[in-house]
């Protein structure tokens, strides 16, 4: 299902950081087909501030850290299937390892999908020391920029810092090579969006990390993303006050 030529022959870029947009990845009717499947079972509610950044967003298991096979496979369409099956393929690996030029044919990958529901966001941070590299997919069949939720590629900690926008466009992704001042964000989703944002991010950790995703002994009950209401458990700060510097 996944092209892996396009991740292989992609182009990294070294400003402001290491990251690069791959597209191309679906055929047309695989593309259909996964955005409309996206799935909303098994989820829950993530929201807070961990000292660096704010976020709140719906996230669900696709593949478990260190897994060999996806999450609650029962319930995925076939389609879904099929992609986290390349996911875990050495094939991906390989284009990935091409692509980076860092080897990750051994690494272990952890791959979670998203629902970014009206007033979702997550603030700019850099990933922690152990995501090596984090690869994100969209499945958004459109996406009016307007409306928020773009990943945010930034200069710095800087909100007005902006170096790209990348919209959740399906057949679309972005690959962010983790450094100290690999900068992201997602602006909130707008309060008149009438669909979530949807996006799956593996990342491939360095030796005997720990998901901090479903961290050990997590049992936060999870739920079914209700796509009629489209609407997040939380609040979320002004997007123009963040930009006038209430954050650090």
């Amino acid at each position: 299902m996944l092209n892996f030529s396009r991740i292989a022959s992609a182009t990294i870029e070294n400003d402001p950081y290491r990251w690069a947009i791959v597209d191309g990845l679906f055929a047309n009717d695989d593309a259909i087909a996964l955005s409309g499947s996206f799935p909303c079972d098994h989820f829950k509610t993530v929201t807070g501030d961990d000292g660096e950044k704010g976020y709140e967003y719906e996230a669900r298991a696709l593949i478990g850290m260190g897994a060999d096979r996806p999450a609650f496979p029962a319930d995925l369409d076939s389609t879904w299937r099929d992609f986290a099956g390349d996911l875990l393929s050495q094939s991906y690996r390989a284009a990935m390892t091409q692509l980076t030029g860092i080897d990750l044919s051994t690494l272990t990958i952890e791959a979670n999908a998203f629902h970014y529901a009206r007033g979702a966001w997550l603030g700019p941070h850099v990933d922690l020391k152990e995501k090596i590299v984090t690869h994100i997919f969209y499945f958004n069949e459109a996406w009016d920029r307007d409306e928020g939720g773009s990943l945010t590629i930034l200069g710095s900690q800087n909100l007005r810092d902006v170096r790209a926008s990348v919209p959740p466009v399906v057949g679309s992704s972005v690959v962010l090579v983790r450094s100290d001042n690999s900068w992201h964000a997602v602006p909130p989703v707008s309060k008149q969006s009438r669909i979530s944002r949807r996006s799956v991010a593996l990342t491939f950790y360095a030796p005997g990390s720990v998901s901090t995703m479903w961290p050990p002994g997590d049992r936060t009950p999870l739920h079914t993303f209700d796509k009629t209401r489209n609407t997040s458990a939380g609040g979320h700060p002004s997007w123009s006050n963040v930009l006038r510097g209430l954050w650090r």
